[in-house]
């Protein structure tokens, strides 16, 4: 298993270019199944969550090509010779649910693991079954997989108990070739959200609302094919940004939507941090220890919880204490004992973790539990003094396109150990 050698303390500097969404791709290569034609992606970021999905594709019978120097990926037209999502491949990552909806509507049945991906918390997919069986389908569970089958889905109105980006685009897709009406209430409204429904409704798709909590869809008979470009990765940026001010360097953070993660930058300005928002990059630059600052994770366009733990890293060097909670996951703290071994003063009560900042951090052999975690351990170690080596870092590579390459050019000095 690979691991990360990190040498500290460095102040990053250059410019560092953003992937495509990973929680973008996910869900548009779904959106494939939806139609006889060839799909092309654009943008599409050489992670382990894409590659594993292409492998699920090509396992139900798609002919996927994915060129990964120009980050292009070609999904042929043409059926399904299975509409099954088996375990062996399910277990490497949560959303490979995403396929029930289209596999229903398209099909008239699917067969999908009961999905696996970090260890975060408990994130079911009963919405989303309980959205298909009132669209008619029927479903039932067999030795750990959903199996459900519809002659015909049909338009419902729905509400969704508690937001769920999975469960919105899921429903959504099952949604495109329903006959009838659908109203979703109580959507996601994530931009990855949006990104799917664009991509839907170039393929021919009647979908309106899409990036507010009201989505209406009216079912056509058929979609076509289409060419699609991917909106960058947001984490990603945030990440890169949260970077720059933990190691108070200067970053510039090329190909990226500042709009879409202005929420973690504005975190970023209370923090000290100086930003400087362009078309489509974002400066970021750090001359002090950081500013204590507070946060509540919240759905889209509130605090992404996937940008918690890079904060709480940074809050580990604040000058005073930090309050950092957690509303979405219940067991997205689990870095925090590997940056207190490094060093950090924190105490979690309950969903809460309040952090006292320390002048310096120092470097550790770590334990990455999942993949935001370990992109707060490789940012401590980047600020801490001395060497420290993350484990099981493929949880990184589900997610940070070539991140250990991309750190090297602006500045980190860090190594892949096979």
């Amino acid at each position: 298993m690979d691991k990360l050698l990190i040498r500290g303390p460095v102040k990053l500097k250059g410019r560092v270019r953003i992937s495509g969404a990973k929680n973008a791709a996910l869900p548009c290569m779904a959106a494939s199944i939806l139609t006889d034609e060839s799909v092309r992606l654009t943008n599409v970021p050489d992670v382990a969550d894409v590659i594993s999905t292409i492998e699920l594709m090509r396992y139900m019978g798609s002919d996927c090509s994915f060129d990964k120097e120009k980050n292009i990926l070609k999904i042929e037209g043409g059926k399904l010779t299975k509409c099954e999502a088996p375990y062996d491949i399910v277990r490497k990552m949560r959303a490979s649910s995403l396929v029930l909806g289209p596999l229903v509507a398209k099909y008239k049945k699917a067969r999908v693991s009961l999905p696996g991906g970090c260890a975060i918390g408990v994130r079911p997919i009963d919405l989303h079954i309980k959205a298909l069986a009132q669209m008619g389908a029927d479903i039932r569970n067999e030795h750990g997989y959903i199996v459900v089958e519809a002659r015909q889905l049909k338009g419902i109105k729905f509400f969704f108990d508690i937001v769920t980006v999975t469960g919105t685009e899921n429903i959504m897709m099952a949604a495109v070739l329903a006959n009838g009406v659908t109203v979703l209430e109580n959507c996601a409204k994530e931009p990855e959200v949006v990104c799917l429904a664009k991509m839907l409704k170039k393929m021919g798709a009647r979908i309106e609302g899409e990036g507010t909590d009201r989505i209406v869809i009216e079912g056509v008979r058929y979609l076509k094919g289409c060419s699609y470009k991917l909106i960058s990765d947001r984490i990603e940026a945030g990440t890169y940004a949260v970077a720059a001010a933990i190691t108070r360097g200067d970053v510039i953070i090329d190909n990226c939507e500042p709009e879409y993660f202005d929420n973690v930058l504005l975190k970023l300005e209370e923090a000290g941090s100086d930003i400087r928002r362009m078309k489509n990059a974002v400066k970021v630059s750090m001359k002090r220890r950081p500013k204590p600052f507070e946060i509540v994770t919240m759905p889209y366009p509130g605090f992404p919880t996937d940008m918690q733990a890079q904060f709480v890293a940074l809050a580990t060097l604040a000058e005073g204490s930090s309050v950092v909670k957690e509303t979405i996951f219940e067991n997205r703290f689990m870095h925090i004992p590997e940056l207190m071994r490094m060093g950090a003063d924190i105490e979690i009560k309950g969903n809460t973790a309040h952090i006292r900042g320390v002048k310096k951090l120092s470097g550790a052999n770590l334990m990455a539990t999942d993949l935001r975690a370990s992109a707060a351990l490789v940012l401590a170690a980047l600020a801490a003094e001395g060497e420290s080596v993350i484990n099981r870092i493929y949880h990184i590579d589900r997610g940070y396109a070539h991140l250990d390459s991309k750190m090297k050019k602006i500045g980190a000095r860090i190594e892949r150990l096979k």
